[in-house]
């Protein structure tokens, strides 16, 4: 199925999976090719998925953004949505869209998952590129937040409403995706090293509100690979999208590229 597209734009195309259609736009090109993964309540219509996008087209290089489960232009319900289950829209579209080895490029949650797609396929995966990457986050950042409303909210309706900046209707935050991220930690205390052995560039600020930067250092130490780097960017916020930022993540995009 392909959707209505811009002059110039890269279509929408949809991908089942689980009875659940999966959009994205690819575009061909050499390998290693580039998989960027969003964040939490984004879409692939963000400033740094389409600047990646027009980089990768201007090289050459194959490309492919997408949508999880309930997020963009994916269908599903916003109640059914884990971290495994957007894990495993992802994985589909490395399985069943991509072809060879790929870079995967994660902002924010997508930091995450980038990592346990490459856990899942060590074969498929050249070099991660996590942006304000959030490992754990549902236990690092939600559960230390949650008062006693949150709390019963969560015992009598399996949800609540977090504030955002980002959405001033907030985001549902949903009992499920609390308890079924809790077996995809890959920083709780007292974890083995992350056996993760590709090349790894992080990019933080260090004025993120969401994820602290310290988060980029504890991940940098967990992995195994020597081949990790840590770029702060003292003035930079979560998103991370002014355009200083977005050069430095395709200067880095370009370094695991040509590696």
């Amino acid at each position: 199925m392909n959707g209505a597209a811009m002059e110039g734009e890269v279509p929408i195309h949809s991908l089942d999976r689980a009875g659940t259609a999966i959009a994205y736009r690819q575009s061909p090109g050499t390998g290693p090719g580039i998989i960027f993964l969003t964040g939490f309540r984004s879409d692939m219509g963000g400033a740094k998925a389409v600047a990646l996008e027009r980089w990768a087209q201007a090289q050459g290089r194959a490309f492919i953004r997408f949508d999880y489960h309930a997020h963009g232009a994916s269908g599903g319900d916003w109640e059914d949505g884990s971290i495994g289950r957007w894990r495993d829209d992802a994985l589909a579209v490395l399985d069943r869209v991509a072809q060879g080895p790929q870079i995967l490029v994660g902002s924010s949650m997508g930091g995450w998952i980038t990592l346990l797609l490459a856990l899942a396929r060590p074969d498929r995966v050249a070099g991660l590129l996590g942006i304000a990457p959030a490992p754990d986050f549902t236990e690092r950042m939600i559960r230390p937040r949650l008062g006693p409303a949150e709390l019963e909210a969560l015992e009598r309706h399996g949800r609540f409403i977090a504030p955002s900046a980002y959405d001033p209707a907030g985001y549902p935050i949903t009992k499920h995706l609390l308890d079924e991220a809790q077996s995809h930690l890959l920083l709780a205390k007292g974890s083995n090293p992350i056996p993760i052995r590709c090349p790894v560039r992080l990019l933080h600020g260090q004025c993120d509100p969401d994820i602290p930067w310290q988060t980029s250092l504890d991940l940098a130490a967990a992995l195994e690979s020597d081949d990790v780097r840590v770029t702060l960017v003292k003035d930079g916020d979560h998103r991370l999208s002014r355009d200083a930022d977005l050069s430095l993540m395709l200067q880095l995009a370009g370094e695991l590229a040509t590696a």
